[in-house]
């Protein structure tokens, strides 16, 4: 089967791309053995929370990389809650 596209599609072009026109031949068929053992999980909700810490923690986290710096914090915070459920 031939490709209908001459090149890859940007994201915005995928996006108004009627679902019927878009081409899945280079996606193998998934039968009942990869739904055999399937397993719907909720997401989990995380609480919003506020949380005043020092200048000096939020511009730490900051200077690795703007981007993504409160998951940092909450990956740090979750790290130190393992380390005391486990004693």
């Amino acid at each position: 089967m031939k490709k209908p596209y001459t090149r890859p599609l940007t994201t915005e072009e995928l996006a108004v791309l009627p679902d019927s026109e878009i081409d899945y031949s280079d996606i193998p068929a998934l039968g009942e053995w990869f739904w055999k053992d399937a397993k719907v999980t909720p997401p989990r909700i995380k609480p919003n929370v506020s949380l005043r810490v020092s200048e000096e923690v939020v511009e730490f986290f900051k200077s690795e990389n703007p981007k993504g710096y409160t998951g940092r914090m909450a990956a740090v915070l979750t790290a130190y809650v393992v380390a005391h459920q486990e004693k």
